[in-house]
């Protein structure tokens, strides 16, 4: 298990607690919060500082990161030498690259996503213009209409959709979710590079969801290897153009399959994982029976025994 403190201002810590308003648990001695999630328990404390705790810490602690003042990590499994010789150089953010992200990793209900996207140095600050970034700092709507415009312009992507039936059925396998992302961003990647052909670029940018050695081992375990100038960097979308762009074409798609399965389903499916989804989860049980939940969820998510208590 891994654990990372922050140090937030009051307004950040406030947002915080409205935002996992949904996820909160009983309070310990001492703090403001805590709440708990698929990825982490998250404790604030008076003192300003907060506690990520959990399988994957930097995927909760990253949402709030530029509101940091000061950072502290107490995770000796994840030192900075791991990750130096894939570190990207800040070159290559002004440079033609290929980035990758993805959304609905931590959604109960709904598919994994993957976008990679090739940007060419003389399109970068048009698409910074248009107002291209993080698409986790976006409404659905903007990330929507800014996708309409990638496509418009002509930006070469390419898109992978890991669907729940075919999700569950790798997890009932023993893939985590972690080797499921590798595979897709590997997938996504290659056919983006199938279609650039030789044009040229000076790296390859993924967002880290973890480390390097453990992305690669997972290729390897699929008989497959790391292409050649690929790099990895957490928050990258906070500082490559490309895989921010990866990041809203991924999350359209995601919205987009989200629709889809509400329609399905007869009932708005609420994104994250929250106690309003363990009660939608009791309702889709009732109405439908509870085999129906691995077409349109993960069912290994602990949503689905939480769910029992509203049936």
């Amino acid at each position: 298990m891994g654990q990372i403190v922050h140090t937030f201002p009051t307004k950040t810590i406030n947002e915080m607690k409205k935002y996992y308003q949904e996820s909160l648990t009983s309070t310990p001695q001492g703090a403001i919060f805590r709440a708990k999630t698929q990825y982490a328990v998250i404790t604030s404390y008076k003192s300003g500082k907060v506690l990520f705790q959990g399988s994957s810490p930097d995927t909760e602690a990253n949402k709030w990161l530029k509101d940091s003042i000061q950072t502290k990590h107490n995770n000796s499994n994840r030192n900075q030498p791991k990750t130096t010789a894939y570190a990207p150089s800040p070159i290559l953010f002004k440079s033609n690259h290929i980035g990758s992200d993805e959304a609905g990793t931590g959604d109960y209900f709904g598919p994994i996503t993957v976008g990679a996207v090739y940007v060419e140095k003389e399109k970068i600050a048009l698409l910074k213009e248009m107002g291209i970034r993080d698409s986790k700092n976006l409404t659905d709507s903007v990330i929507q209409d800014l996708s309409k415009e990638i496509v418009q312009l002509n930006i070469p992507y390419s898109l992978v959709i890991l669907h729940n039936e075919k999700y569950n059925q790798l997890q009932e396998k023993g893939w985590s979710q972690g080797k499921m992302k590798a595979m897709l961003h590997h997938s996504a990647i290659n056919h983006l590079k199938r279609k650039i052909g030789s044009a040229p670029y000076d790296g390859i940018l993924i967002d880290q969801f973890c480390e390097p050695g453990v992305y690669i081992n997972y290729l390897k375990s699929e008989k497959r290897s790391l292409p050649e100038k690929t790099h990895f960097m957490t928050k990258a979308e906070s500082y490559s153009i490309a895989v921010a762009a990866g990041s809203i074409i991924a999350r359209t798609s995601f919205v987009k399959e989200m629709d889809k399965l509400s329609d399905k389903m007869g009932i708005e499916l609420p994104k994250g994982a929250s106690s309003k989804v363990d009660r939608t989860i009791a309702h889709i049980i009732r109405s439908k029976g509870e085999n129906i939940l691995n077409s349109c969820a993960k069912v290994h998510f602990a949503n689905t025994k939480k769910a029992k208590k509203y049936l």
